[in-house]
């Protein structure tokens, strides 16, 4: 599809990215299973989860993904957490057989301040949500808190470069240089830092003739 270029639609639709609600954000959400699947499947590649294993999703809007992660090993347990309400009671309706199995969770919070105890999961994964962190070094310290010992946080996201060719990233999109968010992760604590890079195809629900790139940074606590 050809994005708008009237300012006030960018606007609306850098703000369903961020926090997807009422009809724009289902279909937003939906647009964003399609146009990010590379993207949600390499970063579970890359996450790897073991069996036995919980593992945390932030910003799984309507938890397209979750069966993706979950039928890797029917002991795995999965919680996501979605600044939307929206989002989170779409994903428990998707996910209802998981949900009812308590194999799946999900929770409306932030991700600055998530209701979790200390130590609760035994790996985390983001998708696309690094852009709208408020504070980034506090939010990378929330995440820390909540892992356990050793254990695993996989951000992807689209690089600087690849961002600021998107007309609608100008409103409320902080976009920042991958080597910066790796010293960051290194200011919080984090080590074994790995940068796995990926070029996908020329197609996309946003602009079909972009080539997307895609960083996934993998992290221990």
């Amino acid at each position: 599809m050809q994005l708008p270029t009237d300012e006030a639609q960018l606007k609306h639709i850098a703000a369903q990215l961020r926090k997807p609600e009422g009809e724009a954000g289902t279909e937003v959400a939906k647009m964003m299973n399609i146009g990010n699947s590379p993207m949600n499947l390499h970063t579970i590649a890359v996450l790897n989860p073991q069996p036995n294993q919980h593992i945390l999703e932030v910003g799984m809007a309507n938890g397209f993904y979750t069966k993706h992660v979950l039928q890797m090993h029917e002991s795995l347990k999965y919680t996501g957490l979605d600044y939307s309400a929206q989002m989170v009671s779409e994903a428990e309706a998707l996910n209802a057989e998981y949900v009812k199995a308590g194999r799946a969770t999900y929770v409306h919070g932030n991700i600055d301040a998530m209701p979790f105890e200390t130590a609760s999961f035994d790996q985390i994964f983001t998708v696309n949500t690094f852009y709208f962190w408020e504070d980034h070094k506090a939010t990378l310290l929330e995440l820390k808190r909540v892992l356990k010992p050793n254990s695993a946080l996989v951000l992807s996201i689209r690089p600087k470069q690849v961002l600021e060719k998107l007309s609608f990233t100008k409103y409320g999109f902080s976009m920042i240089e991958t080597n910066q968010i790796l010293k960051m992760l290194s200011e919080a604590g984090f080590h074994s830092i790995e940068l796995t890079e990926l070029k996908e195809p020329k197609s996309s629900p946003w602009d079909d003739e972009m080539q997307r790139e895609v960083h996934f940074i993998k992290a221990l606590k």
